[in-house]
């Protein structure tokens, strides 16, 4: 009698207020999981593969050599690894943008991938602290919640602690607007300080963020983290962009990099 009951609500709930996939609102059943079948299969399509563990983009397990792949080697890196959850595209980068823009509730499908992710990464073990990639305060006002917090209250670790002591000091403009990997170096330059009298020393701390393309933000935080002391600095992001695009190459070499950051700067500072 008692399941009789709950299938007759569940029938009821389910004709007034059908299940719906969280990312494209198709109808799903109630077994779905969240998401209908094509974003399931796109999904999945994304999520995987084998990548470089020092930089995140696609690479065969016989192209990496000295633990760098082509794209990686000789590049100056300072976070020690990296693990993603797949590539920037088709219904992961819907739902990474959507997480950007209020869809919150996205929250539910994305923490899945990245725990898988970071449980497979190969330095779980190590991780004592969880840091969030912060926002400048008047972005997160305006948006109401940082991203990469939200993901990162949603990973699970059984030791590991989440820590809001880096800052974004500096606002920024937005990194896709910049024109080249060196520009993005150069944008975020001096960005991040480590909250006074909050100390990283001798931490294993594993970075959040939401997604990296030639991975000068991360860069940049983690090289104020070891400053601050940490031993190592990891990387945990959702997607991995610019796999195959020519203007997005990987994040320039130190040399490149010094011979930008000795131009002047042209204009004011506009967003992250």
């Amino acid at each position: 009698m008692k399941r009789a009951v709950t299938f007759a609500i569940d029938s009821v709930n389910h004709l007034f207020w059908p299940a719906v996939c969280v990312n494209c609102r198709e109808t799903i059943s109630e077994t779905d999981k969240n998401l209908c079948g094509n974003c399931w299969d796109q999904l999945l399509s994304c999520a995987g593969g084998d990548y470089c563990r020092r930089c995140g983009r696609d690479a065969s397990a016989y192209g990496i050599l000295e633990d760098s792949c082509p794209d990686c080697q000789g590049k100056e890196v300072h976070f020690d690894r990296i693990a993603r959850s797949g590539v920037y595209s088709q219904s992961l980068q819907q739902m990474v943008l959507a997480l950007k823009n209020g869809r919150t509730e996205l929250d539910s499908v994305l923490s899945l991938l990245a725990n898988s992710a970071l449980e497979g990464s190969g330095f779980f073990s190590e991780i004592e602290l969880l840091v969030p990639v912060p926002l400048h305060w008047s972005r997160r006002l305006a948006r109401g919640y940082n991203q990469s917090q939200v993901l990162a209250r949603k990973l699970k670790h059984p030791k590991a602690r989440i820590s809001t002591d880096l800052l974004r000091v500096r606002r920024t403009k937005a990194q896709p607007t910049m024109p080249s990997p060196a520009a993005r170096v150069k944008n975020v330059a001096g960005a991040f300080a480590v909250r006074n009298r909050h100390s990283f020393t001798g931490r294993r701390i594993c970075l959040v963020d939401d997604v990296k393309t030639t991975g000068a933000t991360l860069n940049e935080c983690a090289k104020v983290l070891k400053q601050a002391g940490a031993s190592k600095v990891f990387a945990l992001v959702l997607a991995v962009a610019g796999q195959n695009s020519p203007r997005l190459a990987p994040w320039p070499t130190k040399t490149q990099t010094d011979a930008v950051a000795k131009k002047p700067s042209p204009g004011k500072e506009g967003k992250k």
